[in-house]
């Protein structure tokens, strides 16, 4: 007699299934978009996080990446915290607009990772992802 025994095997192997394909989706790292579709980087020099950065992630970034919640880990209220990245990496290289994640979702250049979420904020502007690129490409200081 078989008692139900395939059942607990069954369902083990449907976590097994399921966790290895969670674990290899989360160890993929973002695709690179279109990078040409991106804003030039604004004119301004010597941007920094305090003052030309910061506000606008205040504004439309730090109610899911704030001091009191982190999506994803990712936190955006202070420039360490920006730089160390969250459960996906580093998302801010300095210096290298072209390996910066969160550019590419702030400029809503991949449907799928677009940042902030539709409903969540106001999708940042033209001058914003501008700015936010000079910030990075001046060494993200």
């Amino acid at each position: 007699m078989n008692h139900g025994m395939k059942t607990p095997f069954t369902v083990l192997g449907a976590i097994a299934v399921l966790t290895t394909a969670l674990a290899l989706n989360a160890a993929e790292p973002m695709k690179k978009p279109d990078l040409t579709k991106l804003p030039p980087a604004a004119a301004k020099k010597d941007a920094t996080y305090t003052k030309d950065i910061r506000p606008i992630f205040e504004k439309t970034c730090f109610k899911c990446h704030g001091p009191e919640k982190q999506k994803g880990g990712m936190r955006l209220d202070s420039l360490e915290a920006a730089l160390k990245g969250g459960e996906d990496g580093k998302m801010i290289e300095p210096g290298k607009f072209d390996k910066s994640p969160l550019l590419w979702s702030v400029a809503r250049l991949d449907p799928d990772a677009a940042m902030p979420p539709e409903g969540k904020a106001d999708p940042l502007t033209k001058e914003q992802v501008s700015l936010i690129r000079a910030w990075i490409e001046q060494g993200a200081k």
